[in-house]
C-alpha cells in the first residue's frame, strides 16, 4: 500500500521537474530574444544614434543625393531618425572604439508647406563610418536592393537590416524637429 501512495507522488515530482525545465527554457529563450531585440547596450546605442542623426542632418540635400537620397529641387532641411542595430568592431565597448555603425534610418525633408505626413521621406538600412570625415553608405534602391544591403551590412546583422524601425521615440523626436524646422 505504501508503494501505491508513493507512485502518484513520484509522478507529480517528475511532472513538476519537467514543468520547471520547460518553464526555465521558455523564460531563457524569451530573455535572449528580448536582449537580441534590444540590440546594442544603451551606453552605446543612444550616443551612436545621436551621432549618426547629426551626421545625416548636417549633410546638405546635395550630399544626401550623393548617397542615394532624392529629395528634389525645393529641398529644405533634412530631419532624420536613426535606430542603430550593429557596430564594427562588434566587440567595441565604448563609442570611441566604434568605426562603423549599422542602423535603420528615416529621413524627411522640410518643404514649402509640407507637414510630416506629406513630406518626402527615405528610409532603410545604412552603414556609417565614423571619424573626421564620416562616410555614409546607403544601398541604392531598385532591382538588386537586397543584395546591395547584404554587401553594405555584415552578415551577422542581416536580419536586423531587413527588420522594422524599432525606435518609436526617435521617430517622434524627428517629427517634432521637423515641425519646428518648417
Amino acid at each position: 500500500m505504501l508503494d501505491e501512495l508513493r507512485r502518484p507522488t513520484a509522478r507529480r515530482g517528475r511532472l513538476v521537474a519537467i514543468t520547471a525545465v520547460v518553464a526555465a527554457s521558455v523564460a531563457g529563450a524569451a530573455l535572449f530574444a528580448g536582449l537580441r531585440q534590444q540590440g546594442l547596450p544603451a551606453d552605446l546605442r543612444d550616443p551612436l544614434a545621436a551621432r549618426v542623426t547629426a551626421i545625416l542632418e548636417q549633410s546638405s540635400p546635395a550630399e544626401h543625393h550623393e548617397h542615394g537620397h532624392e529629395f528634389g529641387e525645393d529641398a529644405g532641411r533634412v530631419v532624420c531618425a536613426v535606430d542603430p542595430f550593429g557596430i564594427e568592431p562588434a566587440d567595441a565597448a565604448t563609442v570611441a572604439e566604434v568605426d562603423w555603425v549599422y542602423a535603420r534610418h528615416l529621413c524627411a525633408i522640410t518643404g514649402a508647406g509640407e507637414d510630416w505626413a506629406m513630406s518626402v521621406r527615405v528610409s532603410g538600412p545604412l552603414a556609417v563610418r565614423l571619424g573626421e570625415h564620416a562616410q555614409i553608405l546607403v544601398p541604392e534602391p531598385g532591382i538588386g536592393y537586397p543584395e546591395r544591403v547584404r554587401q553594405a551590412i555584415p552578415e551577422r546583422y542581416h536580419e536586423e537590416a531587413f527588420g522594422a524601425f524599432a525606435d518609436d521615440e526617435a521617430i517622434d523626436a524627428a517629427r517634432a524637429r521637423f515641425s519646428r524646422a518648417r
